[in-house]
C-alpha cells in the first residue's frame, strides 16, 4: 500500500508502508512515551534516573538551581502511562483515564517526601501517525498531559477514573514550573 508523506520541500511523495517489527503495540507505546519524557527533561535541564526495581514509579527527574529554596536540587517522581483509548486533542477541560486502585493509592498519598505526578500520553491508533521526521523538526504525536493526584480518592472497586486536565500539557515549560514550585517547598 502506497501512502503520501510530505516531501522535504512540502509536496507529498509516495512511499511504501514500512516493514515494522512485531514488538507488541503497548511496548512500542511505552518506548515512545519514554522518548517524549527524555526530550522534555533535556529541554528543561533535568536529569533522569530510573529506579530499579521500579516500585510503581517509572522515573525520577532532578532539577538543580540556586534559586530553589528547599535544596539546590529537587526531585520529582513520574509515573508514565500511554493510551489510544482517548483520541488525541480531546475536547473539553479534561479527559478520563482509568487507573488500577493499587497504582492510584501510590500516586495519591497526600504527604510525601518527594512529590509524584502522573503523565499520560495520548497516541493516535495508527502507528504511522506517531512520528514525523523532517529536516527542520521531529514531531512526536500527540502529547502528554500531567496531574498531581495527591489526595485523590479511590472510588471504584478495582479501578478508578481520574480526570486529566487538558490545560496541563507536559512540556519543558510545564516541567520547569513544576520544579520551581517544588523547589520553593510547594506541590507540583
Amino acid at each position: 500500500m502506497a501512502l503520501a508523506q510530505p516531501g522535504p520541500d512540502g509536496p507529498p511523495t509516495a512511499w511504501a508502508a514500512p516493514l515494522r517489527g512485531d514488538l507488541a503495540t503497548t511496548a512500542c507505546m511505552e518506548t515512545l512515551q519514554v522518548a517524549y519524557l527524555h526530550a522534555v527533561a533535556a529541554a528543561a535541564g533535568c536529569s533522569l534516573s530510573q529506579p530499579f526495581p521500579d516500585n510503581g514509579i517509572d522515573w525520577h527527574l532532578s532539577h538543580g538551581s540556586r534559586a530553589h529554596a528547599v535544596d539546590d536540587e529537587v526531585t520529582l517522581k513520574v509515573q508514565l502511562k500511554a493510551t489510544q483509548q482517548t483520541a488525541p486533542c480531546p475536547p473539553g477541560p479534561y479527559f478520563s483515564f482509568t487507573l488500577d486502585n493499587d497504582h492510584l493509592r501510590k500516586l495519591a498519598r497526600p504527604r510525601v517526601a518527594v512529590p509524584k505526578i502522573l503523565v499520560v500520553m495520548l497516541l493516535p491508533r495508527a502507528v504511522d501517525d506517531w512520528l514525523l521526521a523532517r529536516p527542520d523538526r521531529l514531531e512526536l504525536r500527540h502529547c502528554c498531559y500531567w496531574i498531581n493526584l495527591a489526595g485523590h480518592p479511590v472510588s471504584g472497586r478495582y479501578r478508578t477514573n481520574v480526570r486529566i486536565p487538558t490545560a496541563r500539557i507536559f512540556d519543558d515549560r510545564a516541567l520547569c514550573a513544576i520544579m520551581a514550585r517544588v523547589g520553593a517547598g510547594g506541590v507540583p
